[in-house]
């Protein structure tokens, strides 16, 4: 008898030990990385002449997130394109408080729908390209044919997308390789939010001026319940210069970092009153916002310089964070 309520107990055991197993994993086979990517290029700037010149920044951005088998789940497809005019005087002409607004957010109004041959919009065919990599793999993404211009050659894609893909792809292929696993799970919404102004743009004088596009980019996952399950912060500063004629003097057709991919090359971390450098500060602000839900981040507390003032993020946070939380606030209100 004993023997036989022993063997019970063992099988007992057995049963909910090897339950346990199957539990964590199944937690582990719903863990997916989240990726996010800029590529940006300042080639389409002109000179000022007759009319005024204008330093422009295309700035693709691109978010994933990736399975276990390197799969991308999900894709969100945005561009920040800001054109920031300048006289032959040298005297920047763009508002400096202008709201910019990236092209998923113009929507109808970015006007590429009376150019398009099948009557879509940007943002149309945007999102029809970040569905059509959904359930790839990066080299399946690489995959995708293309002529000598860049536009797709696939029939089950040219009928949704006729713009040049060449920089989506090579910013899906880099967020899909950078991502990390942050916390994000399968069913989760993944959400994109850019926040750029031009408050740094300056007129050309004794010195060249400066036409600036400062940029902060958020990747976050979100779940049933409203909160950030994963996050990935960025900014890129990039400036087009020109002198007091209007004439462009910086190279146009220079590659551009942005400052998680400079790091330490950024030079914050000497000047920073806790030797932090700014990718790690805005790796813990990125880590301090998971676990919250929106109101909960729009809710931290800044000062007049917009820095955050809470002792529990003052230890590892000490750059103005308006931009960031911008930016967050931003992609998880469109989140899908």
């Amino acid at each position: 008898m004993k023997k036989a309520f022993a063997l019970m107990l063992c099988a007992i055991l057995i049963a909910a030990l090897l339950a346990g197993c199957n539990t964590q994993k199944g937690t582990a086979g719903d863990e997916l990385k989240t990726g996010l990517a800029v590529i940006s290029s300042t080639a389409k700037s002109k000179d000022a002449g007759e009319g005024d010149g204008a330093g422009q920044v295309d700035s693709v951005v691109v978010a994933v997130t990736v399975d276990k088998d390197n799969k991308i789940v999900n894709c969100y497809i945005d561009s920040a394109q800001t054109v920031i005019g300048f006289s032959a005087e040298g005297k920047i002409t763009a508002d400096p408080n202008a709201e910019i607004k990236s092209k998923q957010e113009k929507k109808e109004e970015y006007g590429m729908k009376k150019a398009s041959g099948i009557g879509k919009e940007w943002y149309e065919q945007a999102n029809a390209l970040a569905e059509y990599v959904t359930g790839k793999t990066v080299d399946q993404v690489k995959k995708i044919k293309v002529n000598e211009s860049g536009y797709p050659e696939e029939a089950d894609l040219t009928t949704s997308v006729t713009m040049n893909v060449s920089d989506y792809i090579k910013a899906i292929e880099k967020a899909a390789n950078n991502a990390q696993s942050l916390g994000a799970k399968k069913g989760d919404k993944l959400g994109l939010g850019i926040v750029t102004n031009l408050g740094k743009s300056a007129d050309a004088g004794e010195k060249d001026g400066l036409a600036q596009a400062y940029s902060h980019y958020a990747a976050v996952t979100v779940n049933s319940e409203g909160k950030i399950t994963s996050c990935i912060i960025d900014a890129s500063q990039i400036g087009v210069n020109f002198d007091a004629s209007g004439k462009i003097t910086s190279d146009k057709n220079q590659t551009y970092e942005t400052k998680q991919e400079l790091g330490e090359r950024y030079g914050m971390k000497s000047a920073s009153g806790i030797g932090k450098e700014w990718n790690e500060q805005a790796d813990a602000f990125a880590k301090y916002v998971v676990g919250k839900t929106l109101s909960q981040v729009t809710g931290i507390a800044v000062n007049e310089s917009n820095k955050a003032t809470s002792s529990d993020l003052t230890s590892s946070v000490t750059v103005s964070i308006d931009g960031m939380i911008g930016a967050v606030e931003k992609a998880v209100s469109n989140a899908k």
